[in-house]
């Protein structure tokens, strides 16, 4: 029996997961898969009556739990910045889920801005270190507010935090077993300390992977490959801020953010999945959103609890559908069904 946390959050969360967990339910019922879930109600309307953002309290329970399942976080009354640190980065220092993980993914059907490329060229995976780097808040001010100021903000790169996450790329290239190529995402000619440990790493752990293909790709240089040739890459291994970069470029080449889902995961622990879109506050309640992505992280939900065949189905009645040309347009109010009707035929099409 698992147990799932929702945070419905703001704005079309709790639309968009509404939807995803009606085909995850519909895919455990065909497995097999018992599961229960409880759901928080963190976000920006509790912010604004209680002054909370996240609780400890309900950090605790969430550390208890098999997964997480997040909408969206984002309220036009918050300043910006308070839920995102609040409750995003807490969740994910907090419980140490240290791989954000972005499949890349062009579905038959969606429409891309590249010039000739299709599915066959765009389908790569991004794995980014989701715990230290420029993320890790280490820094500070020095005379704020005055002509004198200094802003300080450090990148920090520990072996441990490389290491886990380069291994993790590793296994994850050797099981996907594409083209076994994995590409190492990095500043190393000009960051001379933190990414040379990385490439250092990178190349230590490398030794136990021989049947891995190993390539190197200067960030600058990937954002152009990633237009010109995204059929190079199979998997993609980068720091935190270079990965929160990258992959919404990702999510450009494959559709928009309405097909991009996530992962932050703890391998050895639990983890968090979201649509990687905002909150749309303008189209909340309106049942018109388009839910594939959030449904698309319900299925990396199902996988990362051991259960590959139902993520695989997940993923096949999403492609089959926008293959299908029933879906015109995967912008909000202009797909031709509502949230809840595209959420029906991903269920209907298991």
């Amino acid at each position: 029996m698992y147990k799932i946390g929702l945070i419905p959050g703001d704005g079309i969360g709790p639309e968009v997961t509404r939807e995803a967990m009606k085909v995850f339910g519909a895919a455990a019922a065909q497995e097999g898969i018992k599961y229960e879930t409880v759901e928080y109600d963190v976000g920006g309307d509790r912010y604004l009556a209680t002054g909370e953002v996240l609780p400890d309290s309900v950090l605790e329970e969430l550390r208890g739990l098999d997964a997480i399942y997040l909408g969206a976080i984002g309220h036009p009354d918050v300043k910006p910045g308070i839920l995102e640190k609040g409750i995003l980065l807490k969740v994910r220092f907090e419980l140490d889920l240290y791989i954000n993980l972005r499949p890349v993914k062009l579905y038959p059907g969606v429409p891309t801005p590249l010039k000739d490329k299709g599915p066959e060229d765009i389908d790569f995976i991004i794995v980014r270190e989701n715990t230290e780097g420029l993320y890790s808040g280490i820094g500070g001010f020095l005379k704020r507010g005055t002509r004198d100021e200094v802003a300080i903000q450090e990148m920090i790169n520990t072996y441990k935090g490389v290491e886990r996450c380069v291994r993790y790329a590793y296994e994850l290239t050797r099981k996907r077993n594409k083209t076994n190529t994995l590409t190492s995402c990095d500043k190393a000619n000009v960051l001379t300390y933190a990414h040379d440990l990385w490439r250092r790493v990178f190349d230590e752990v490398g030794e136990d992977y021989p049947d891995i293909k190993k390539e190197y790709a200067i960030v600058d240089a990937t954002t152009m490959w990633m237009v010109k040739n995204p059929e190079w890459f199979d998997v993609i291994v980068t720091c935190n801020m270079f990965g929160d970069i990258i992959t919404d470029l990702g999510a450009m080449i494959q559709g928009g953010m309405g097909v991009a889902a996530s992962g932050n995961l703890n391998p050895e622990s639990t983890a968090m999945f979201e649509p990687i879109h905002g909150s749309a506050p303008r189209y909340t309640g309106k049942n018109q959103i388009n839910p594939i992505a959030a449904v698309g992280a319900a299925g990396m939900m199902l996988d990362h609890l051991g259960h590959a065949d139902a993520a695989a189905k997940v993923e096949k009645s999403i492609s089959d559908l926008l293959a299908s040309g029933k879906i015109k347009d995967l912008g909000a109010g202009r797909m031709g069904y509502t949230t809840e009707e595209v959420g029906d035929l991903i269920a209907e099409g298991l």
